[in-house]
């Protein structure tokens, strides 16, 4: 039998091209849950910023997959015994991990369901899929939730350095441009080993480690925590805020999307379960529902409702203004006092609470390694223990990276001038 008649072929511009097994992983592939993943950017509103960076969590998911084929391979090249039915159930979870995103990825993951979070919905949509594969998907979500006995096939899909992390960082850097996120995959890859029941890295891969923390790093700092991607992000949060109080206040609010007028006006709750009509509204969503809401709110009655959207369609973003721990209080009336002013020169309302939709207090968090509670683990010389990476780096920068940057900011319109303080 010809083998390239049981394979598809994917062409990828970051691993070339990618071949899929036909079988349950290209049904999953076809499916309309995974389909959906194509109709929302990997970065949300990172196309602001970075022109060219449309890229889809459907490419991030292909990309993924590769990889967990690359890495299984080379695991059982290494003596690790693991099963046909381990290689496809870990593919599956690496396949489905990111499933359960919202429109835009991260930017509206607590604005649509309140005491909620992506994994929580990927797993739900992997429960669906595994009743309607007859119980297919059944090692793939104990794998996926860490229920599954060999505890490396977890830490591939989620760890310190796991199959997720090196797509999306390599992915990211190249539709952005940024190219001090460029990581050594193939040999980090190559030189990963299971030592007694855990994932570890062999000694000769410890600078390809080293160049992926400082890359995880610089990608926080540049791409996902960009000053300008936070007032964007800022700016969308503050429209779906403005709608919600509309609703609230008994206002009449044209929503054109079915799915994002149920999460609008129910305002829902995943603290104690995921209702399946939340599940099926979750998955009639992608960015064209908010985008096109958006657009429709342009011409809005509601004079804020519709310069937040114009600002948003046309670019107009708010301005990211860094500031020291503790300045919050000193800050926070000299901002409210300005934008009042200028929301008045502009014959908006200027009363407090309007004001509130145009400023916003927050803080950025990253952390590059987190060493604490799930380590890296560099194998040493004879091969028989592992030691945390952060000992074994032969460079005090390290220990420096797995301390996390906090930095307060405050978001508010361009025409206030406030120094960074």
């Amino acid at each position: 039998m010809d083998k390239s008649k049981q394979y598809k072929i994917f062409s990828d511009p970051i691993h070339g091209f990618i071949s899929v097994p036909k079988g349950i992983i290209l049904k999953l592939i076809d499916h309309p849950y995974v389909q959906r993943l194509r109709r929302i950017r990997q970065l949300g509103l990172g196309y602001l910023v970075f022109p060219a960076a449309e890229h889809s969590r459907f490419s991030h998911a292909i990309g993924a997959l590769e990889l967990g084929q690359r890495v299984l391979k080379n695991l059982q090249e290494k003596d690790t015994t693991i099963s046909d039915a381990e290689i496809n159930g870990t593919l599956i979870a690496i396949l489905l991990h990111d499933v359960g995103h919202g429109p835009l990825s991260h930017t509206l993951e607590h604005s649509l369901i309140r005491d909620f979070n992506h994994e929580m919905m990927s797993l739900k949509i992997m429960e669906k899929l595994n009743q309607e594969f007859d119980g297919a998907l059944s090692t793939a979500i104990d794998i996926f939730t860490d229920q599954y006995p060999k505890k490396f096939l977890h830490q591939l899909i989620s760890s310190q350095l796991d199959i997720d992390r090196l797509d999306y960082l390599k992915r990211d850097s190249f539709f952005t441009g940024v190219s001090e996120g460029s990581v050594g995959i193939n040999r980090i890859l190559k030189t990963m080993r299971v030592l007694n029941g855990n994932v570890v890295i062999e000694k000769k891969g410890i600078y390809a480690v080293e160049n992926y923390i400082l890359s995880r790093r610089l990608m926080y700092m540049q791409v996902y925590l960009h000053k300008t991607v936070l007032s964007a992000d800022t700016l969308l949060k503050q429209i779906f805020k403005r709608v919600e109080y509309l609703l609230e206040n008994g206002e009449s609010v044209h929503i054109p999307s079915d799915p994002l007028r149920f999460f609008l006006q129910a305002k829902p709750s995943a603290r104690k379960l995921i209702t399946s009509d939340m599940l099926e509204h979750y998955l009639a969503l992608d960015d064209n529902d908010v985008l096109i809401s958006i657009k429709s709110w342009l011409g809005s009655y509601d004079p804020i409702l519709s310069d937040l959207t114009s600002r948003f369609l046309n670019r107009s973003l708010f301005r990211t203004t860094f500031i020291q721990k503790g300045q919050v209080k000193s800050l926070k009336d000299e901002i409210f006092t300005k934008t009042k002013k200028y929301l008045k020169k502009h014959n908006l309302p200027s009363d407090d609470h309007s004001a509130g939709f145009y400023v916003n207090f927050d803080k950025s968090y990253s952390e590059a390694y987190k060493y604490e509670n799930e380590s890296i683990w560099i194998l040493d010389d004879d091969h028989k223990k592992a030691v945390e990476f952060s000992k074994a780096a032969d460079t005090k920068h390290i220990i420096a990276l797995t301390k996390p940057v906090v930095k307060p900011y405050a978001v508010h319109v361009k025409e206030i001038n406030l120094m960074e303080h």
